[in-house]
């Protein structure tokens, strides 16, 4: 009997790199055909055994050409994921999976479970999605940022989801299947940059161009005022990350689009009318991320909505609004501080506690301040010491900068005044202070009640 012949391949695995890629594709067409030594260093070292037929027709006891049938894999289709994964700051030649002519991955189930029914009239489109609000959007997403799931384009976690980019997008949409990028889409509408909110995603798609793999991220929120930088939740390697990012992304910026998960609500679950008239308010605290500069959603409005309740009217001249503003948080700011607390407790961004407090309308009502008597302009009450701080933007201070140029104290004003606290208010104020015959420590800069008194008297 000739003895069968032994030769050395290099198995298949994760690796992005071009020749690892054509690799794995061959061995997709051809399980039978081994790969010799060479190939990219990650994958030197492991080897297996793989043993082939040196004759055609070789006959074993009993088994005849069945038996050589049996013992060579035979090809098959093989779900191809084509998301590229990036680091932290990712390269931009780094090769794509998502080469012309190569394997479009398409759709899959759930590991484990059977291939849901596709939709008659548009192939590849879902029929019918589920809804679910940001929160839980970005709730699920969490949940594999604290476990730490690692990158993979060939295995799924314990939710039977893929661990790749569009793997990770899939699952906290629950989708119910495990999309790739040229797919997500047909879940998604496009929208605008200014429209992003939490658990919208941002879709790089571009099969034409193999020096720059395909990706798509959840957006978590702006990380300030400026919007050039967003908070993204991503599948990456070495594993589930979150940090922020430049919009679009760290190379190929200007490919990614937004989307808007067609399946999404917001936020809040409306109530019964018939058995509850009034809003309802979320019981469980929703994350510190809903809140702060460049936060847009339903919680913010509900915070400010409560805060009104509690005392803080005279932080909102406009009312409760969706758009994190400075009102929002020196309003936070003054409940907090009713409450006794000072440093980081009381920053003017809601905590658990202080959300907890708020909807239990547990705690103590924000202060009042001492009324003014009104000016001609029909001045409001004092509005707190916060409001006259480095760094703060309220309607207040410009109010405060135009009584202050009427009674003659506004030559070191270049332009303005303006809403936001600036040293000229400072000097302004001190010099409105000093004609008032204080000294020292009355004579800060800084508006105090009786300050506003007088200057409005």
């Amino acid at each position: 009997m000739p003895m069968p012949a032994f030769e050395e391949y290099e198995p298949a695995g994760d690796c992005a790199c071009l020749g690892c890629t054509q690799r794995r594709r061959a061995l997709a067409r051809a399980r039978a055909i081994p790969l010799r030594d060479g190939g990219h260093p990650a994958a030197r070292g492991t080897r297996r055994v793989l043993v082939l037929a040196t004759a055609a027709g070789v006959v074993l006891s009993g088994g005849g050409s069945a038996a050589l049938a049996a013992a060579t894999p035979v090809p098959g289709p093989e779900p191809v994921s084509l998301d590229t994964p990036s680091a932290d700051t990712p390269s931009a030649d780094t090769p794509s999976t998502d080469t012309p002519g190569s394997p479009q991955g398409g759709r899959s189930p759930l590991h484990g479970r059977p291939a849901p029914a596709k939709p008659a009239g548009t192939p590849g489109a879902p029929s019918a999605v589920k809804r679910i609000d940001r929160t839980s959007i970005i709730t699920r997403a969490k949940l594999w940022l604290d476990a730490k799931v690692p990158y993979s384009m060939s295995t799924y976690w314990s939710d039977g989801y893929r661990q790749d980019c569009s793997g990770f997008v899939s699952m906290a949409w629950n989708l119910g299947t495990n999309e790739w990028t040229g797919s997500l889409d047909k879940f998604a509408t496009k929208i605008s940059k200014e429209e992003l909110l939490p658990g919208d995603m941002l879709l790089f798609h571009n099969p034409s161009d193999p020096t720059n793999g395909s990706h798509v991220v959840l957006f978590g929120g702006w990380v300030d005022e400026t919007r050039t930088h967003y908070v993204a939740y991503e599948q990456t390697r070495p594993n589930t990350r979150k940090g922020a990012t430049p919009y679009g992304y760290w190379n190929n910026a200007t490919k990614y689009l937004p989307y808007r998960f067609n399946g999404v609500t917001g936020g809040i679950t409306e109530p019964d009318p018939a058995t509850d008239p009034k809003p309802a308010v979320p019981t469980l605290f929703p994350g510190a991320t809903q809140f702060g500069p460049g936060a847009n959603n339903e919680y913010v409005a509900e915070l400010g909505r409560m805060l009104i309740e509690r005392g803080g009217r005279r932080f909102y001249p406009k009312g409760a609004s969706t758009a994190w503003s400075d009102a929002d948080r020196l309003a936070t700011q003054a409940f907090q501080s009713a409450q006794d607390w000072t440093g980081t407790d009381a920053d003017g961004i809601p905590g658990a506690h202080t959300w907890q407090l708020l909807v239990e309308h547990k705690g103590n009502d924000i202060r009042p301040t001492v009324d003014a008597a009104p000016g001609p302009a029909g001045a409001a009450a004092y509005p707190g010491p916060s409001v006259f701080r480095p760094g703060s933007s309220h309607p207040f201070i410009a109010v405060l900068g135009r009584q202050l140029v009427k009674k003659g104290f506004g030559k070191n004003y270049t332009s303005g005044p303006g809403s936001h606290w600036s040293e000229a208010h400072r000097r302004s104020v001190e010099a409105f202070q000093r004609a008032q015959g204080w000294r020292g420590a009355a004579a800060d800069g800084y508006p105090g009640p009786e300050t506003w008194r007088r200057l409005f008297a």
